[in-house]
This record gives C-alpha cells, structure tokens and sequence, in this order.
C-alpha cells in the first residue's frame, strides 16, 4: 500500500472520528436581541448562556455528553423571531433560553412548539406568554401582572393625590406592563391624569413632555424599553420639568444611563432582587467579574434558565423535549437564583419584585423598603 493511500485512509478515519465526536455533542440554542436598539439585553442573554455552558461543560456536560451552543438574533422582531424559531427547530436543537422581548418569544413559542423545541425564556414577562396552555414554554421570571402590581403600590403609597401619567409603546411588552399598572391603580380608586402611547424607536417626545408639563405631572410611569424612557428623561429635564421616571424592568442595564448621563438620578424600575447579591450567585458572580462582566439584569436568569434544563434533562434521562418539560414541572431546581419550581403553565411559584432607582452616577440600586423612597 502506498504511503498516500495510508495518508488518505488515515485522514478518513480521523475525518469519521471528528463526525461521531460532534455527533456525541448537545446543540442548545439562546435567542434575544443581538442587534438593535435592545442589543444590550441581548448581551445580557449571550453572557449568561456562554458562561453557563462553559461551566456545565467543565463539570461534565448534560447526560455525558459535551454543550454547544448555538446563538439566534431576532433585533427583538417578531418576524425575525419567528425565523430564528424555526431554524433552531429545523436543525433538532432540544432546547432554547429565550427570546427576551415578549414580542418575540411569544410568536417563536407557537414554531418551538410546532418544531418540538422546550423554550424558557429568562426575560420575556407578559402574561400571555404561559396563558395559551403551549406544553412547551416556561420561565425563570415573573410577569407583568405582577410587576405592575407592585409599581401600583409604590405609587398609591407615594404619590396619592398627585398628578400621574402613563404612557406605552404600543409593544406586547411595554403596553401589557402599562396596563397592568393602570388596571392595579384603577381598582383602588386612584385615576391617571394621562394615558399616552408612542411608537418604540420614537426619538422626539416633545409634545408629550409638553402635555404632562402643561398637567403638572408629577410621576410617570413608561411601559416601554430603556432607549426611549431614556430620552424621555433627558427631554423632561431639557424642559425644566421634575417629574419622577418609573418604569419595568427593561431599564436593568447601565446603557440606560448612557443614555440619560446625570439625568438617570431618581429614576425607578422594577425588576427582581438583585441575583448578583444572592449567596446561590457568590461563585458564578466572581467567574464573571473574572472576565471584566458584570452579570446584572437578566444574565444570570439566562445562566439559571440553563442550569434548570440540564437538571431537568439529567432527571428525565433524555434531552428529548416533552420528557424534560414534565420533569421540569415536577421538580424543584438549585440555581443561581435559588430553589425554582415551576407550575402547570410553566410560570415559577418563586415571585418578588421591588423597586430599584438610578443615582447621578450610573449606578441603580434597590431603595429602602423601611423608606419607600
């Protein structure tokens, strides 16, 4: 046999071995907002979810078997979202964290399902998202019924007889949100003096700060993302005004100051206890700092929202789909978040949201429950 016909077996062999190597591999998938104006959250996502199987991966994989992960960018688009969804099934991947804007992993859900792909979405709170009984959807966060639950009391408590406005950008996140609120204040008595909606990637806002200067508005509460409510602040201040900012959680990222500068100080959002400062995170916080990431907002509900599917997959013994969601449910779940468990719709059983406000600095911070301001 000649040396080249030695040469060509020997590279067939090692060309097979790769080829079974990679087809012992786990392809996971995470979809949010890689570009576009909430490419910051999206950021959140893909940090979370890399540090997540890089950690999975050191301790031995899922089921023996080493992760991969593959990484959808749907600019937070429900068209893109829905394709990014049916590639993610097309190609057999089991498992998805995401999408982040509930515009997107709402219409991706209906092809996940279609495609027999488990969805947990870290970040994705309207109601609607568990509400359709789909038997392939849960997450790691609460929902906008229950965030607007507690802004309505903040503002109850805060600003009784004061002047107050809520706007909306029209989106299923920021509407949803706004309304939630609205319904949670209106039910107690208390009636806005304004109910405003913009379109999301509006730049100018003038004559809506116009309007809430001309009614003497003393808080307003924005359903809608941090590019925007930012430039609503700066607009507010440009204009001489005051007014108190709230918001959810779509302004737990530090380009929301970017945005603002000193502007940001007093803003309030609200958004989960800070995970970064829960003893379950200790470890995974220091990994990333090691990095020079910050893990705030939702990167470590990305990280839990992985650590739950590979509990799960590890109990039920397969990564098939339908097996792993019915673990997932029956189960309780050790995360960065803490102990998770999960009911019928998908939604967790562990809720709390409080109330965070930015300082001049760039910094947010949760405000003093014992002050309430």
């Amino acid at each position: 046999m000649t040396s080249l016909k030695l040469i060509g077996l020997a590279l067939g062999a090692s060309l097979a071995l790769s080829t079974a190597a990679f087809a012992q591999d786990i392809t996971i998938a995470v979809a949010g907002p890689m570009t576009g104006s909430e490419s910051a959250f999206g950021r959140q996502l893909k940090n979370g979810a890399d540090q997540a199987v890089a950690d999975l991966n050191e301790a031995g994989g899922v089921l023996g078997k080493k992760l991969v992960l593959f990484v959808g960018d749907d600019a937070c688009d429900p068209k893109q979202a829905r394709s990014v969804a049916e590639k993610i099934a097309s190609q057999g991947i089991p498992f998805v964290a995401g999408h982040y804007c509930s515009s997107s992993s709402i219409p991706a859900s209906e092809a996940y399902a279609d495609g027999n792909v488990l969805q947990i979405t870290p970040a994705s709170t309207n109601p609607l998202f568990t509400e359709r009984k789909l038997w392939n959807v849960a997450r790691v966060c609460g929902r906008d019924d229950q965030q607007g639950l507690v802004s309505a009391e903040y503002i109850l408590k805060n600003y009784k007889g004061k002047n107050v406005a809520i706007l909306n950008d029209k989106t299923t996140y920021g509407k949803g949100l706004a309304d939630e609120t609205k319904k949670a204040l209106n039910k107690a008595g208390f009636q806005e003096k304004m109910f405003e909606s913009y379109n999301k990637g509006d730049k100018d806002f003038s004559a809506i700060v116009s309007r809430m200067k001309r009614d003497n508005i003393d808080l307003v509460f924005v359903g809608g993302y941090h590019q925007e409510a930012g430039l609503i602040v700066r607009q507010m201040r440009d204009q001489g005004m005051k007014t108190v900012l709230m918001a959810g959680d779509a302004l737990a990222d530090r380009e929301f100051a970017s945005i603002t500068g000193p502007a940001a100080a007093g803003t309030l959002f609200t958004f989960g206890p800070d995970p970064r400062k829960k003893a379950t995170a200790k470890t995974i916080v220091d990994r990333f700092k090691a990095k020079g990431v910050d893990p705030e907002g939702y990167t470590l509900y990305t990280y839990a929202a992985m650590q739950v599917w590979a509990q799960a997959a590890a109990k039920a013994g397969t990564t098939d789909p339908m097996k792993v969601m019915k673990a997932l449910k029956a189960g309780a779940w050790d995360t960065v978040l803490g102990k998770l468990e999960f009911d019928a719709k998908g939604d967790i059983k562990q809720i709390d949201y409080v109330i965070y406000k930015w300082d001049d600095k760039g910094n947010y911070a949760e405000l003093d429950p014992g002050k309430g301001t």
